[in-house]
């Protein structure tokens, strides 16, 4: 699923390499589903219930290695919890800063919509499946 970084991150970059203010990267990102297609401006539709929450992943190298050709890509399977009600129809996934609320560093739509039901398979993000760049 190729991807972008939000407006709130691009803005972080361009502030880190254009007048040198620091960002301090979290050491823990979490992977949300969206019921809306992605948002540069970085707006989600997060399901609520049914066992939804947003993945926890270590901000690491092990899991996030370093970028190659432009792109940053994810090392790791990122796993959901079984859905225990309907979740929706999932357009896109993202990046935030926080379990809930917080910020929303990077988005990407999935290929097609994604109908999770009470009782689908838990939702899985494969390696490398998951990708971001700037453009």
């Amino acid at each position: 699923m190729p991807g972008f970084l939000t407006d709130l991150a691009n803005n972080k970059v361009l502030d880190c390499f254009f007048g040198g203010a620091a960002i301090t990267p979290p050491s823990t990102l979490y992977v949300g589903l969206s019921l809306t297609r992605s948002f540069r401006g970085g707006y989600v539709s997060e399901p609520t219930g049914g066992s939804y929450a947003r993945v926890a992943v270590p901000n690491n190298p092990a899991h996030f290695p370093a970028a190659s050709a432009g792109t940053k890509s994810n090392a790791a399977t990122i796993a959901f919890p079984a859905p225990s009600a309907a979740w929706g129809s999932i357009l896109s996934v993202f990046v935030a800063d926080a379990a809930s609320g917080g910020n929303v560093l990077a988005m990407a739509d999935l290929p097609a919509p994604a109908s999770i039901n009470s009782g689908t398979t838990a939702p899985v993000i494969a390696v490398n499946a998951l990708f971001f760049s700037h453009a």
